[in-house]
């Protein structure tokens, strides 16, 4: 099989819970790219924080936001932003039960509360910087590319659960519980792959992707080697053809070696 293109999440994939890359991940980018192999980031977080890590990985190619914005070498090729009926609702319905919330657009996090001590853990464990307490002079509503609630439980969601093209996907990161990316089934990064490859004309075949959350399975779905990797929430792995060892135990490069594209 001759392979094009590389699909890969950041937390829980690339970087480590101490947000280190392995320098075995960093070989293998290198090996694949040098065999002519097209690398993209995809993550669920805003682009706008993670071109410091894009320039340490010397990888230029990005699905972010969960599906709802794509780069290919500064060339855009999906820009979705949410539906602001949506938008509003679930702000309004955060005030009115005092629920945290960040929103994301191009160039900020917006959070309904910056003092929530819910708050200050989640910026704190995804290195957050562009970080902005959300007020109705801002005027983003239809600028939103993406959501995720804080500190939630089953009981929060109910409220939330009024659109059928939504679902809730738990947030896998060390540190965190009770958050959920919101995630749009039409919008998402296997939708984002699907404009990718017909772009290119490329075949499902030669792609492959890694992934370690629910906001991963779309994704894995949508290329010819999806790997799960062996820190991934457990209910991931029915989506995965693949499955490779942590991300503090090489799972990028044991994967690539299992397919023969690094030494």
């Amino acid at each position: 099989m001759t392979y094009h293109t590389l699909f890969l999440d950041i937390d829980g994939t690339i970087l480590r819970p101490d947000h280190t890359v392995m320098d075995s991940t960093k070989d293998a980018i290198e090996q694949v790219k040098k065999q002519g192999i097209d690398v993209f980031i995809a993550t669920g977080r805003p682009l706008h924080e993670v071109y410091g890590l894009a320039e340490e990985l010397k990888v230029n190619s990005f699905i972010g936001y969960n599906g709802a914005f794509a780069i290919h070498q500064k060339n855009t090729l999906v820009n979705e932003p949410m539906n602001s009926q949506t938008t509003d609702y679930f702000l309004e319905t955060a005030r009115k039960f005092q629920h945290d919330i960040v929103i994301y657009t191009s160039e900020k996090n917006y959070y309904t509360s910056l003092n929530s001590d819910a708050t200050k853990a989640f910026i704190d464990a995804f290195h957050l910087k562009e970080n902005e307490q959300l007020r109705p002079e801002h005027q983003i509503n239809d600028k939103i590319l993406s959501m995720t609630l804080i500190n939630f439980d089953d009981n929060d969601l109910k409220h939330y659960s009024t659109d059928d093209d939504l679902y809730m996907s738990p947030v896998n990161v060390n540190g965190i519980s009770n958050c959920y990316d919101v995630i749009r089934k039409q919008v998402n990064k296997g939708e984002a792959i699907k404009v990718i490859l017909q772009k290119f004309n490329q075949t499902k075949d030669g792609a492959i992707a890694f992934g370690d959350g629910m906001n991963d399975k779309e994704m894995l779905q949508e290329v010819g080697e999806g790997f799960a990797m062996g820190n991934a929430h457990p209910d991931l792995f029915p989506y995965a053809k693949q499955r490779t060892t942590t991300v503090t135990e090489s799972g990028i490069y044991n994967g690539l070696k299992q397919l023969g594209l690094v030494e």
